[in-house]
């Protein structure tokens, strides 16, 4: 039986409350600006993204076209990606987080601090390689821009109207949409949830791969480095977890 107060133990989960809401808050406000910070040099980053598109049709994966040119000719597809691709990357990963904080405290830290480490790696490459996405290049089209009278956003990716300069627009290369999607589906398989919630969790991930490369916001290979960023981190961390996890049971040992 827990011999601490019940009032102590409420100001020790209110505190813990704010210090993540606090960690997330820092997280999303140098996410925004360091995307502001990164070079607006359009044409080094188109000569990048037909670079990474000479590689994907080397290797037979240039299916972004295609994909671009269907979803346009089917507008209620487009409206509704255009939707998902605005809303589903921050709505369902601030779900998940909240969940595993309330309902899974024993993996939240980890999942937690595996998206920070993805999302950081992410922002290194906007700084350090920024890549135009497929919408700026001749024969795609941007989707969210020609549907913008359908929702709130306008012609700068899914920025609302007339925030476009907050936005980074040559951040394609890795695709953090694809990347949380995918931490969505490792967070809720390592939760033990039931096989349906494992389902849609998976079922986010691809539909959200779809939907970044038939709005001609990331080529497939954006979509596959987003994976691997957050894959990786998440491999890390638990490697680091299970390594550190003797030592801590050492030190939690009662003595006799």
């Amino acid at each position: 039986m827990s011999l601490t107060p019940v009032g102590t133990r409420t100001r020790l989960g209110v505190r813990a409350v704010v210090l993540e809401v606090a960690l997330i808050a820092v997280l999303y406000v140098g996410y925004s600006a360091s995307r502001m910070l990164a070079s607006d040099d359009r044409g080094a980053a188109l000569d990048r993204a037909k670079d990474l598109l000479g590689l994907e049709k080397a290797w037979h994966l240039d299916v972004e076209q295609a994909l671009n040119t269907w979803v346009v000719h089917h507008d209620l597809v487009a409206v509704a990606s255009s939707y998902w691709y605005a809303t589903a990357h921050y709505v369902v990963t601030a779900v998940v987080l909240v969940w595993l904080f309330v309902r899974r405290r024993w993996l939240y830290g980890r999942a937690r601090t595996s998206l920070v480490v993805a999302s950081l790696a992410g922002l290194a490459c906007y700084l350090t390689v920024p890549m135009a996405p497929p919408r700026f290049v001749e024969g795609y089209t941007d989707v969210l821009a020609l549907h913008s009278a359908a929702g709130w956003w306008g012609s700068d990716a899914s920025a609302p109207r007339g925030m476009g300069d907050l936005t980074n627009e040559l951040a394609a290369f890795p695709s953090l949409h694809a990347g949380w999607a995918l931490w969505v589906a490792l967070a809720l398989t390592a939760a033990g949830v039931g096989r349906v919630w494992r389902t849609l969790g998976w079922a986010h991930a691809l539909v959200t791969a779809f939907v970044v490369v038939g709005t001609g916001n990331h080529w497939l290979l954006d979509v596959v480095g987003g994976w691997a960023v957050v894959a990786v981190a998440w491999a890390t961390v638990e490697i680091v977890t299970q390594r550190r996890a003797p030592a801590d049971a050492t030190v939690a040992a009662p003595t006799s």
